[in-house]
């Protein structure tokens, strides 16, 4: 996710982070649901119909990264301090503030807050569950300077070369499942695969794998667009979407089905690293790269709600438990309009938070 200060303004990629944020959103609101499992079989199906549907949602953000960093003109410390500033703050203060509104919420995780606060240095928690994102982000960014110059020189065989491989790593979450299945027993109690083995976490594919083919990805596709027309562009697309849909929704179903209430199991459907999601991501990515916006009034409107995605993405989650008891105690709703109903008022209600986080004299250190 790129942070709402970027001085490059385009408008189709304004209406992907608004997308791509609205979608993490209404992900967040399908968890209580998801997690009911056979206990109310029509409120899991609910919550895993919507979530699949959303988990492009953080490639998309990196996608956008993709577009609007690279290649990296800036000197390397240049860009650090930029970058990752804009980041480091709203992590920390985020970090720090976000326990302490559960605990004064009284929701159960209170009990947790002291050991939530002190320990967010090593990784997020409950409470600050969307924080995971940023701790990846600082990751791509402190590597993008590093990768950025083969990057801009490569030709467009080599990208694809490079896509090529890690497109296979998309496989190896399902390889992981599978191969035990045929028999493979691991070596020393450790079933990793390619070389991964008890004392080394780092197979063949380790440094081609994760979120950094989606930035090179992003790169790629807005270097060489489709060059189709745009109703062959968009049916491809949405079939692609709906294939990766298919299998992202009845890949999570049919994994509780064999190993009910196993997170171990039950995430890798849902894995953003995924080829079924990688899909999903393709597809609505080369959709919205043909929207075309000529008024600029309107590109203007668009990049000035843009411009709160990131202080959104930051503050969402508590406002989502917030919305989610209201709803679940007020409004009598089943549960697939349950969610979307929740994810609506959430949204609004964060965005009205982030307009007036922006008007703070230190705005830059609370929503970047």
């Amino acid at each position: 996710m790129m942070t709402q200060t970027s001085s490059r303004r385009i408008p189709w990629l304004d209406v992907l982070r608004i997308v791509a944020c609205a979608m993490v959103v209404l992900a967040h609101c399908c968890d209580p649901f998801v997690a009911r499992f056979d206990a109310d079989r029509t409120e899991f199906l609910s919550g895993a119909g919507w979530g699949s549907l959303m988990r492009a949602s953080v490639p998309l953000f990196v996608m956008i990264s993709g577009v609007l960093l690279l290649p990296v003109r800036l000197e390397t410390g240049a860009f650090y301090r930029r970058r990752l500033g804009r980041i480091l703050w709203p992590l920390v203060l985020w970090s720090l503030v976000t326990p302490l509104l559960y605990l004064a919420y009284g929701h159960a995780e209170a009990a947790n807050t002291t050991y939530n606060i002190a320990t967010f240095v090593l990784n997020f928690n409950y409470t600050t569950t969307p924080l995971w994102y940023l701790y990846m982000l600082v990751g791509l960014y402190l590597i993008l300077p590093v990768v950025s110059p083969w990057i801009a020189q490569a030709s467009r065989r080599e990208l694809k070369r490079f896509l090529c491989i890690w497109g296979f790593t998309l496989f190896i979450p399902y390889l992981r499942v599978i191969a035990p299945l045929l028999g493979y027993a691991g070596n020393y109690g450790h079933t990793g695969l390619f070389g991964e083995c008890a004392w080394n976490p780092f197979g063949t594919f380790y440094y081609f794998s994760g979120f950094l083919g989606y930035i090179v990805l992003a790169f790629y596709l807005n270097k060489f667009p489709p060059q189709s027309s745009r109703s062959l562009i968009l049916t491809r697309s949405a079939l692609l979407f709906a294939l990766g849909y298919a299998l992202t929704f009845g890949g999570f179903v049919l994994t509780q089905k064999f190993y009910p209430t196993d997170y171990n199991y039950l995430e890798i459907p849902w894995f953003f690293t995924g080829f079924n999601v990688f899909l999903m991501a393709y597809g609505l990515f080369t959709a919205l790269q043909t929207i075309r916006i000529a008024n600029d009034r309107t590109a203007a409107r668009l990049s000035r709600f843009a411009a709160l995605t990131f202080g959104i993405y930051l503050c969402h989650f508590f406002i989502v438990q917030l919305g989610y008891d209201f709803v679940y105690n007020h409004i009598p709703l089943p549960a697939y309009l349950r969610i979307p109903v929740i994810a609506v008022l959430a949204f609004a209600a964060s965005a009205g938070v982030v307009w007036l986080l922006q008007k703070l004299p230190f705005r830059k250190y609370v929503v970047g």
